[in-house]
């Protein structure tokens, strides 16, 4: 077996483009023939961005940091780097490292950066008490934020995190002293100001088909799901005149005619958990009105409130309801766990993570990693010293094939999804509060509105046996293969 990587026929034709990125998972059994109210987030739900935007937010915030804060003007020469952050990151804010964590809360070595260079793994085992293993209390915030480690949750934190990476690397490279903790609520402000001070509405409103992505499919979705008879809302924590201008573009200068209740600038996630704004009414150039609410009527904005008066005023409860959204704190955790609505995530990533799997490449990389696996597993308990030498190769190639697998994704830190063999920490927030989740609202276009989504079957550990076929060969053998080749 010893370093003969598996030849191509090992890798069924079914494999490879098996995964479909219009495909739609379940988490959860859902059945859309329950479902009579839809309801979406505005930005990254209903309006995707495209990379361009990054680029901007990056370079504004960079920009506030030497204008506002008085950072070394060092700093602007570095340009913004797309593809070297990932969603579901968390940031050790006392010690100004970026890292992946697992859904047990270890640390992937080989992920963890300062700046823009990876810190040695006996240094982080250092850093950490000579573990890797990062304390409950420290990851375990509600909102993906604990007192010492932020979670890096909605696709707008892609920017800020480039740009903490930036100014730690300009500090340390420059042999300048400085404290971390500084330099990330100095960041987490530049980044804000970005939007309190409304240029990244401005930028879009100004160019709306540079940055707005499948205004097409939005209009789509929106048509069918009125022409079915479901009711349709919206809760956006972005202003009116924003919301107005790209629906209009996407949808047409009537797009308030698809929706029942339309919310904006609604604070979440203080929408979704406590009881304590009013709704405001707004009237057509988005002023605020001052009559008190006793409804909410169709064709009207409503500015602000809390859910408890909206489902009140609604009565729209339980899994009658689907709401979308891009961000699994925010938008999904709270309507989940406290009332029962079902959720849908949309996770963009999708695309390109969809891509890299159905490539021969990972496939083969992953079958044989798969094998690799099964025969350490049997062959660990051979004691001469001879199988210790192959075990010890093999030991060494899995890790090779383990970070060929990983660069694939993202050199620095993956898939977004998994931590080697273990989902990331992103994946089980993922798994807890969406039902389904899919890379764009777009996905809902293939299926019809009586479809019922089944989760999958995955083995537990203690049923691995029933499942044996997997152990050595990958994703081969993997129950449903066939049948699910037909999704496309």
């Amino acid at each position: 077996f010893h370093g003969n990587f598996p030849s191509k026929d090992l890798i069924p034709p079914s494999v490879c483009n098996l995964l479909n990125s219009s495909t739609i998972y379940a988490n959860n059994e859902v059945s859309l023939a329950e479902v009579d109210i839809y309801g979406f987030d505005y930005d990254y739900t209903l309006a995707l961005y495209s990379d361009a935007l990054n680029t901007m937010i990056y370079n504004t915030a960079r920009d506030f940091l030497i204008e506002h804060f008085k950072y070394p003007e060092g700093i602007r020469k570095y340009d913004y780097i797309p593809n070297f952050a990932a969603r579901g990151l968390h940031y050790d804010i006392q010690k100004g490292l970026l890292m992946k964590i697992d859904a047990f809360h270890y640390i992937q070595l080989g992920t963890v950066y300062r700046g823009l260079n990876p810190v040695p793994d006996e240094e982080v085992l250092r850093l950490y008490g000579g573990t890797h293993h990062v304390p409950l209390q420290q990851v375990s915030g509600f909102y993906g934020k604990g007192p010492k480690v932020k979670q890096f949750m909605d696709i707008f934190s892609i920017p800020e995190m480039t740009l903490l990476a930036v100014a730690n690397d300009f500090f340390i490279s420059n042999d300048i002293e400085y404290d971390p903790e500084h330099l990330y609520k100095d960041v987490s402000e530049a980044i804000g100001m970005v939007h309190i001070k409304g240029y990244m509405y401005k930028w879009i409103m100004q160019d709306l088909e540079k940055y707005i992505l499948g205004r097409d499919e939005t209009y789509a979705v929106l048509h069918r799901l009125v022409s079915h008879g479901k009711k349709l809302f919206l809760i956006t924590n972005s202003p009116f005149s924003f919301v107005d201008k790209g629906m209009r573009y996407m949808v047409g200068k009537d797009w308030r005619d698809f929706f029942d209740v339309v919310i904006v600038q609604a604070d979440k996630p203080h929408f979704f958990n406590d009881c304590v704004k009013p709704f405001r009414r707004l009237d057509g150039n988005g002023d605020l009105q001052w009559d008190k609410i006793n409804s909410l009527d169709k064709g009207q904005i409503y500015k602000q409130g809390n859910l408890y008066d909206f489902l009140r005023l609604t009565g729209w409860r339980g899994s009658s309801v689907l709401y979308f959204g891009d961000h699994l704190y925010s938008d999904l955790a709270d309507l989940m766990l406290r009332h029962g609505w079902r959720t849908g995530a949309i996770v963009p990533e999708l695309d390109l993570e969809t891509k890299v799997v159905n490539t021969e490449q990972y496939a083969q990389s992953l079958t044989w990693l798969q094998a690799l696996t099964g025969l350490l597993e049997r062959m660990q308990m051979h004691r001469d010293s001879q199988s210790r030498e192959v075990l010890q190769d093999w030991l060494k190639e899995r890790e090779e094939l383990r970070l060929r697998t990983k660069n694939l994704f993202n050199p620095q830190f993956g898939s977004i999804f998994r931590t080697c063999h273990n989902p990331t920490y992103f994946s089980r927030r993922l798994c807890r509060f969406s039902d389904v989740y899919m890379a764009s609202i777009s996905c809902l276009l293939n299926y019809d509105l009586s479809y019922t989504f089944y989760p999958r079957r995955t083995p537990l550990q203690h049923e691995a046996p029933l499942w044996m076929d997997q152990l050595c060969t990958g994703c081969m053998k993997t129950p449903f293969l066939e049948e699910m080749a037909h999704i496309r």
